[in-house]
C-alpha cells in the first residue's frame, strides 16, 4: 500500500510538472533583420529575421521570415500619426532551444511604425504556438514580439536592407515541463 501511495504521488507531481509553464513566458532577444528575394505573398517585401535570445524558457535562437506590405498604410495602427505604417501580413518562425527542443509559431498579424525624426522602426508582432519537437512537442499558447529596429544597410533608393532588431517575447506558453533552476526540462 505504501508503494502506491509513492507513485501515486509521483505521478500527481509528473503531471503538475509538464503544465507548470502557465506564467508568464519573457524572453529578450538581439539580431537582425534582412530583406529576402523570397516572395511570400505579391506586392509585399519578405524579411528574414535571425536573432539569439534568453529568458523565463532558457537560452535560443530564432529564426522567421514574414511578409510586410511594400508601401506604407494610414498609420492607425501608430502612437504617432506621422509615423509611417507598414503591416506585417503573414509570416511563420522557429524557436531553438539549448537542449535542442523547437518550438514553432505562427504570425497572426504585426505591424512596423517608422519615427521620421529617428528612422527607428518599432516592430509588433503577436504569434500562435503551434507546437514543436522535444518538450515542445504540445505546447501552445501565444507570445508577442516588442522589437526596435534601427537600419545598418539601405539600397539606392534608401530602403533599409539590413537591420538590427532588439526587444523582447511576451505571452504564455501551455503545456511545457520547467525545472527546478527556471530551465526547462527535455521529456
Amino acid at each position: 500500500m505504501k508503494y502506491i501511495g509513492i507513485v501515486a504521488l509521483m505521478l500527481n507531481l509528473g503531471v503538475a510538472a509538464v503544465y507548470a509553464q502557465q506564467a508568464p513566458v519573457t524572453m529578450t532577444y538581439s539580431g537582425s533583420n534582412v530583406a529576402t528575394t523570397i516572395d511570400l505573398l505579391p506586392g509585399t517585401v519578405t524579411d528574414e529575421e535571425l536573432f539569439t535570445g534568453h529568458g523565463t524558457l532558457g537560452s535560443f535562437t530564432y529564426r522567421e521570415l514574414h511578409a510586410d506590405t511594400a508601401n506604407p498604410q494610414s498609420p492607425s495602427a501608430c502612437s504617432d500619426p506621422n509615423q509611417l505604417y507598414f503591416p506585417t501580413l503573414t509570416g511563420a518562425g522557429v524557436f531553438r532551444f539549448q537542449d535542442g527542443s523547437l518550438m514553432t509559431v505562427n504570425m497572426t498579424q504585426g505591424s512596423v511604425c517608422v519615427d521620421l525624426t529617428t528612422f527607428l522602426g518599432y516592430l509588433t508582432e503577436p504569434y500562435q504556438i503551434t507546437g514543436g519537437t522535444g518538450r515542445f512537442k504540445n505546447a501552445s499558447g501565444t507570445l508577442t514580439l516588442t522589437g526596435v529596429l534601427n537600419s545598418v544597410l539601405s539600397d539606392a533608393s534608401g530602403n533599409p536592407k539590413l537591420l538590427t532588431n532588439t526587444g523582447k517575447f511576451e505571452g504564455t506558453v501551455l503545456g511545457v515541463a520547467i525545472g527546478e533552476n527556471g530551465q526547462n526540462e527535455p521529456q
